[in-house]
């Protein structure tokens, strides 16, 4: 495979960005190693200088699945089975108050049409990353209850069906909010509902098709149950789409739960998802899928707490104020309000699953923190990802470098038996990982237990 790329260095400050060295290099996309990714973590992770690609190198993982007797890896002092297996395509979970467990089983809408040649490979690609069993009945949430607590679910019943890519659920009293790729839709639910047949209700609309590049859309509601918050990711990689694509994206909107009234709560955050409330100090925080094609260490995927009214950079600048010489024009204002995330998570890793570890009842390194799902690279040769990490935290704040928590999703041959995805804690204070690709709900618990 051939990658066409272009070295570039970019002025590091908001202003008139120059292109000081420019060569054309027709280079394997594969060849060589990719830089080390260890020092990408944390509060101030090595950035290297960029590298442009007409196309890009791409290195996917082909899907094997797991075989029968199979599972992840775990760390010490920890044991993990499939709660759930023969799902379709899992996403997103989420934990309601009487225990039962609901899995978002997910695929995305169809595209718009195919505009320009490297639009066609990362359509292969996409395909290639989510495939691992068919998806037809999916776009369906479906409700797992263990009445006894063993681990094993005695009833699992389709919850909801026939919905239009939904990725995001929170209940508030008796309404359940879910969040369709195109609308946040409310329906009523009792304590105990196995099954909800009554029409949804629309609160707002949200960004969709035609594009609609990042579709997922993460959701949560405020402790007082006033509002929620939905992210929306952008519509491109850096606007190659047209910046009028970009409307109401690459954000998290607040909404009011009693109007539908929507605002943009923080922008320039490419991918946000995994909205969760940090317990200690109460504030909002999400896993960020940041942008591809500047090379196998840039630009690093990050979590971060949210702030009210705060640009994160995208898609002017990454991780701060360094400027993305690829936008045009540049925006040197808007440049000069990026804030930098909290904590680096490596490049390319894909989160998109985010729980914090409060009520867990596994062992004690893992009481106070935040585990993370790393769906996994397709852009660097040395495959990044594919495991859920642990990183602790302090008052409130990341404390130290993550911890991997599940591996073992890639083979030793590098080929994907699962991904992880959406995470939740379940009633009895377990961990539960949705993998897409392994159509499979897992659950981990102390070794203990």
């Amino acid at each position: 495979m051939i990658a066409l790329q272009f070295s570039i260095r970019p002025v590091r400050r908001a202003g008139v960005l120059g292109l000081l060295c420019v060569s054309l290099l027709a280079l394997p996309a594969c060849s060589g190693e990719d830089p080390d990714p260890s020092g990408q973590v944390g509060p101030n992770p090595t950035l290297p200088e960029p590298t442009q690609y007409l196309v890009p190198p791409m290195h996917v993982a082909s899907v094997i699945g797991w075989k029968q007797d199979e599972k992840p890896t775990v760390a010490k002092g920890l044991q993990i089975q499939a709660f759930a297996k023969g799902l379709k395509h899992p996403r997103s979970l989420y934990t309601l108050p009487n225990g039962d467990v609901l899995v978002v089983e997910s695929v995305a809408p169809p595209g718009a049409a195919i505009k320009r040649p490297k639009d066609l490979i990362m359509g292969w690609i996409e395909s290639m990353a989510t495939s691992g069993g068919g998806t037809e009945g999916s776009n369906r949430i479906t409700l797992l209850r263990d009445t006894n607590g063993d681990g094993v679910p005695d009833l699992q019943e389709v919850f909801l069906d026939h919905l239009n890519s939904p990725f995001g659920v929170a209940l508030v009293g008796n309404d359940l909010y879910v969040a369709n790729t195109d609308a946040i839709v409310r329906y009523p639910y009792t304590t105990g509902d196995t099954k909800i047949t009554a029409p949804g209700t629309i609160l707002t609309q949200l960004p969709d098709g035609p594009i609609d590049h990042h579709w997922t859309k993460s959701l949560v509601a405020s402790p007082d149950g006033l509002l929620l918050y939905v992210g929306v990711g952008s519509n491109s990689n850096i606007t190659e789409n047209g910046i009028q694509a970009e409307k109401g994206r690459a954000a998290i909107w607040e909404v009011d739960r009693a109007t539908g009234r929507a605002r943009i709560f923080a922008s320039g955050l490419r991918n946000p998802n995994g909205l969760s409330w940090e317990p200690r100090s109460g504030a909002l925080w999400a896993v960020i899928n940041e942008r591809d094609e500047l090379g196998p260490n840039l630009v690093p995927d990050y979590m971060t707490s949210v702030k009210d009214g705060a640009f994160y950079g995208w898609p002017y600048s990454y991780y701060g104020q360094h400027v993305d010489p690829r936008v045009m024009p540049q925006r040197p204002d808007l440049v000069a309000k990026a804030i930098p995330p909290d904590y680096a998570l490596s490049s390319h890793v894909a989160p998109l699953g985010l729980a914090f570890s409060a009520g867990t009842k596994l062992p004690d390194p893992y009481r106070d923190g935040a585990f993370v799902g790393e769906h996994g690279s397709w852009n660097r040769k040395q495959f990044n990802g594919y495991k859920v990490v642990f990183v602790a935290f302090k008052d409130g704040h990341p404390d130290g470098k993550p911890q991997d928590v599940v591996t073992g999703f890639l083979s030793n041959d590098n080929k994907a038996r699962g991904r992880p995805v959406g995470l939740a804690v379940d009633k009895s204070g377990a961990l539960l990982i949705a993998d897409d690709v392994g159509n499979t709900v897992w659950r981990v618990t102390s070794a203990s237990q």
